[in-house]
């Protein structure tokens, strides 16, 4: 989408639309009592819920998913790739609830996410600081969800609030400075004390495939439990009750070893693309390989940082696209390992080895230790782009420099959706996934993400 400033002017009304189509209006106060908080404002000499979030800049979102990339890249195996998803979405969901009073087109959507209530409330007629709350919010998340930072990490994150903070102090009123503060952080302990019962302490509980799912047909969990294996992450409360409607994939193809069964010309097509080395397909599966890197959901915050910076839209645009990003992400990757774990499918490794008989072959990349069916690469790439593709436009072209730090090549995209494909099919040529894997994990985040939009409301 260009990046003129005309469409920039639009981009928030563009998006409100987009979002209200089927939306309901929520309840407020009466007429009468929205007057009087009016009146009190004016007569406020430090009004701030006048000083709407669109007046700030988006540093302080660009700034806190730099230190979150940061951390993951410090320690991309500490929990599952999968898990990555939390920080995600639940870092985006504070900034969003603790900015939203300042977005008067827009709505809390506290109260249509699964299990979170109780969150404080601004004071009528009283200011705000956006940019300072939201730095309360995304500091108190991003040291919750990394305890196990090293020491110059958290001192890292501690520099990153002092520094903001004292960027916002000057020429400003102390109490509007304390007050943002406060109720920044009281958001993020709100929001954080809510991802803390989802469920994720027992992701990798022990695992005993079911009889029925044993056998040359199905994947065989490694003799060590795998940390990556989460077999109960499809059991996590998800954030938006019904995402996951209508969003279980099918069975996949039929186990078979005949060659002219449509199985073994699946796994068949995943040995012959092993990429050449030094090939575009080697360098596509290198690129979104993630782990070691970022983590899956950490590329996606990236790429959203870029984005920020690039386009330079507000704090409102950048809370929202933090926040629909990480939901949706999320969602997905439920209804994921959920289809993983029904079908337990084997992965391309096995069947090459043990019936094309390629004893010695290996793919690409290494074969991450959970069910093949479908890819999460793709599943989760799809939801992503589906989020940045509502708030940023359906033509948004950007360059990816996620790992530059690494040595590789930057890759230019058309689109966000051009983008999630890409990360799907990189891992045929990485000879991870089977095509029909990709395919369905790319219906299904797109699937998730189009439950999520028809059911979440964040415009009034």
């Amino acid at each position: 989408m260009s990046t003129s400033l005309v469409k920039k002017s639009h981009l928030v009304y563009c998006v409100i639309i987009f979002l209200s189509v089927t939306a309901c209006k929520k309840e407020t106060s009466s007429p009468r009592e929205h007057e009087q908080q009016l009146a009190t404002a004016r007569n406020d000499q430090s009004n701030g819920h006048l000083e709407q979030a669109k007046t700030f800049t988006s540093e302080v979102a660009i700034k806190w998913m730099d230190m979150q990339v940061r951390q993951v890249k410090a320690n991309p195996t500490v929990m599952a790739n999968v898990a990555f998803c939390r920080p995600y979405a639940y870092c985006g969901i504070a900034l969003y609830e603790s900015v939203v009073d300042g977005m008067p087109p827009y709505q809390s959507v506290a109260s249509q996410l699964n299990g979170l209530s109780g969150l404080p409330k601004t004071m009528p007629g009283l200011a705000y600081n956006w940019a300072v709350a939201a730095n309360a919010a995304l500091a108190y998340m991003n040291k919750g969800f990394f305890p196990l930072a090293t020491t110059a990490n958290k001192a890292a994150m501690d520099s990153l609030e002092q520094a903001l903070n004292a960027s916002y102090n000057i020429d400003a009123d102390a109490a509007v400075i304390s007050r943002s503060t406060e109720f920044g952080k009281a958001i993020a302990k709100k929001v954080f004390d809510w991802a803390e019962t989802d469920g994720y302490l027992q992701i990798n509980d022990a695992y005993t495939p079911l009889p029925a799912l044993t056998g040359p047909a199905f994947w065989v969990p490694p003799p060590t439990p795998s940390i990556q294996s989460a077999p109960y992450w499809g059991n996590v409360r998800r954030l938006v009750p019904g995402s996951g409607a209508s969003a279980q994939a099918g069975p996949p193809p039929a186990y078979s070893t005949d060659p002219g069964s449509e199985f073994y010309k699946m796994v068949k097509e995943v040995y012959d693309l092993s990429p050449l080395p030094g090939s575009e397909q080697q360098a596509m599966a290198l690129f979104w390989r993630d782990v070691p890197g970022t983590s899956t959901p950490g590329h996606y915050v990236s790429i959203l940082k870029q984005v920020l910076e690039s386009d330079k839209p507000s704090l409102d645009v950048a809370a929202l696209a933090y926040a629909l990003g990480g939901i949706m992400v999320f969602d997905a990757s439920i209804s994921t390992w959920q289809t993983k774990y029904t079908y337990n499918l084997v992965r391309p490794i096995t069947y090459v080895r043990n019936v094309l008989g390629h004893t010695t072959w290996s793919p690409f990349l290494g074969t991450p230790p959970h069910p093949e069916y479908p890819s999460g690469h793709a599943s989760l790439s799809a939801a992503n782009a589906e989020a940045l593709t509502i708030v940023f436009g359906n033509d948004h072209s950007f360059v990816d420099h996620t790992f530059d730090y690494l040595g590789f090549a930057s890759r230019s995209y058309n689109s966000f959706r051009d983008a999630g494909e890409e990360a799907g099919i990189s891992r045929l040529y990485a000879g991870i996934h089977y095509r029909i894997s990709i395919d369905v994990g790319l219906w299904q985040g797109r699937k998730v993400a189009g439950n999520i939009l028809g059911s979440l409301k964040f415009s009034k």
